[in-house]
């Protein structure tokens, strides 16, 4: 069976691409008008106001004439969760419930060998630490620690959740004990240089470790609790090559079956508040490297579910957080609800105070809108036992409930607002209808700077088309369009003309076309740009299957096309040709001058 991009069997990549039509695929991101035989909204990958993102259907693909970016649907799901080819492969087949066979199994070999040392170490690491906490005197202060806060063995077990001791060298003797080069340890966020001389020390030391599981569910990076006094209280792994912070959340390995089963996940902002989640059967939880939440993590959210409910702190901070975070899962499509827990707890506080089920029915299920979060924040700022506070307040409620595209909810709010303060309910209500009114004439529909995931209405505007290409480019371009859409152009190309393209890509492009239809495959773009192993050459691909038909090919079209590519480079040579015939003119040098002109003749001719 031959192999695609990481050793993935092309069966598997196949099935793949069948199970996830690529319309199907980016419409859960982007909102798409039909345009004929395309598909067009506002590009995901950049802002923009004009519509220049296109799919076609036709051929299962996408590109965006603003920037550039183009694929398949495995390709789409890459770039807007940050995946690797594999990871979006096996995310994917996991979703259509297609076997991976042995292969992951033999995903490792295909892996950098900096990486796959560096994944190996932090595994090792992760059970060196777990090891530390259960079963030494080292960990004895941090395990009474942890069963004080409600974490037993069996959750110790599950997040393995370990112990780094107060010593400077109990890693680095481990890892070099075992032949792990320390300058890549270094460099992987498990070890630090030492300040002064030469050598290396343990990055933590005296903390509760809890490892950062990949999506692969294999760990890569520790955020350490510091056991005493001090500070920073909770240290988390440096960004490596492993690790990026904004593109990962805490226990979605382990968390993600439950997602996207329930639809549905609840991002805590500490570890702790996960874990208990987890040990009263609430296991759609996840958190943030850290209060701030990246739109990256927002479009992996999105890729699993359709609902976040926020279960922050109860303090101000808590809810600070909240209110900065909600409108990055808003933008990226997903419905947002927000806790509210009683002031001065957090979650992990909540439920070991009021148990699992009570956190389950009155946190959770009474989570609120973010509309409803808003209303609720900004009677904090008012004084309702006042006349002038009820005005005050009324007027700032109708301007966040005027933007509500849904009248039943305008209705639930403005009613509700009328209960509060001394006005009517039909006095809110023309308010309302004023405020809406003003706001539709300052519309500039389109514009996804703000809220790019959900422009329902898009201006149909004209897309930008590329600047007119020289004549030899212009005809690489359709003969690759021809090659992709026909074997039978692809075989006469590779006669007449081989690789003979002018620019490098369209060169690599046919050579990778030659050697897809000698294996036997049919002519289809999708599948054909999953053998590729570039980037780059992806993008060209897209781009080129998006050009306006070239029409039906036939040998002297392709003839015409081939004729202009190889005219180029004598083009070019007969340029420098002229430009050293003047300089020689200039220099005196008639002799050398006049031989020029007769290889310039000879250039003509042919």
């Amino acid at each position: 069976m031959s192999n695609g991009q990481g050793g993935i069997p092309e069966s598997i990549i196949e099935s793949v691409l069948q199970q996830h039509d690529i319309v199907d695929t980016v419409s859960r991101f982007v909102h798409l008008t039909k345009q004929g035989k395309y598909m067009k909204g506002l590009c995901p990958f950049h802002s923009e106001k004009t519509p220049s993102f296109t799919v076609t259907p036709e051929k299962q693909i996408f590109y965006c004439y603003g920037c550039g970016t183009g694929g398949n649907a495995i390709k789409f799901r890459m770039e807007i969760e940050g995946l690797s080819f594999p990871e979006a492969v096996k995310t994917m087949a996991e979703e259509s419930h297609i076997s991976m066979g042995d292969w992951q199994g033999r995903e490792a070999a295909h892996v950098n060998p900096e990486t796959a040392r560096l994944l190996e170490a932090y595994e090792l690491t992760a059970k060196l630490y777990h090891f530390l906490l259960k079963n030494t005197e080292h960990g004895k202060a941090a395990m009474e620690y942890l069963r004080s806060r409600g974490i037993g063995d069996k959750l110790i077990d599950q997040f393995q959740i370990g112990y780094a001791p107060n010593r400077w060298d109990t890693l680095v003797q481990f890892l070099e004990k075992r032949e792990y080069p320390l300058e890549e340890m270094e460099r992987g966020g498990l070890l630090s240089e030492r300040s002064e001389g030469h050598g290396y020390v343990d990055k933590f030391r005296d903390r509760i470790m809890f490892p950062i599981h990949g999506r692969s569910g294999k760990p890569i990076a520790f955020a350490g609790r510091i056991l005493g006094e001090g500070q920073p209280k909770y240290l988390n792994s440096p960004e490596t090559r492993l690790f990026n912070k904004g593109r990962v959340l805490y226990n979605l390995h382990q968390a993600k079956n439950a997602i996207r089963k329930q639809r549905q996940v609840i991002l805590f902002e500490g570890y702790g508040d996960v874990i208990s989640a987890w040990d009263q059967d609430v296991q759609n939880g996840v958190a943030a490297m850290g209060t701030a939440l990246t739109e990256n993590q927002a479009l992996m959210i999105k890729g699993m579910c359709d609902e976040v409910i926020l279960c922050y702190d109860g303090d101000r901070a808590g809810q600070a957080a909240a209110m900065k975070n909600f409108p990055i899962l808003e933008e990226a499509g997903l419905q947002v609800k927000i806790a509210l827990i009683p002031e001065g707890l957090d979650p992990d506080d909540f439920i070991r105070k009021h148990g699992g089920e009570r956190f389950r029915n009155q946190i959770v299920d009474g989570a609120v809108t973010t509309t409803k979060f808003k209303l609720i924040n900004l009677k904090k700022n008012h004084i309702l036992l006042e006349g002038g506070g009820q005005i005050a307040y009324s007027k700032e409620a109708v301007k966040l409930i005027a933007p509500l595209s849904s009248p039943t909810e305008r209705e639930v709010y403005l009613r509700e607002l009328a209960a509060e303060v001394d006005v009517s309910f039909e006095t809110l209500k023309q308010e309302c209808n004023e405020e809406r009114e003003a706001m539709k004439n300052n519309e500039d529909y389109g514009d996804n700077n703000t809220k790019r995931w959900n422009n329902g209405r898009q201006q149909n505007r004209h897309v930008p088309t590329p600047n007119l290409l020289p004549a030899y480019h212009s005809a690489e371009r359709k003969l690759i369009a021809w090659m992709l859409q026909d074997d039978e152009a692809a075989q006469y190309v590779n006669e007449h003309l081989g690789e003979a393209f002018n620019l490098d890509d369209h060169a690599a492009i046919a050579a990778y076309l030659y050697a897809y239809y000698a294996q036997g495959k049919p002519p289809d773009t999708s599948r054909f740009m999953s053998s590729l192993h570039d980037d780059r050459l992806e993008k060209t691909v897209s781009s080129i299957s998006m050009m306006d038909g070239p029409g039906e090919w036939s040998v002297q079209v392709l003839d015409d096309c081939i004729r202009e590519v190889l005219k180029y480079p004598r083009k070019k040579e007969y340029d420098l040709k002229k430009e050293e015939m003047i300089a020689a003119e200039r220099a005196g040098d008639s002799v050398r001058a006049a031989q020029i002109a007769l290889e310039m003749i000879a250039l003509e001719r042919q």
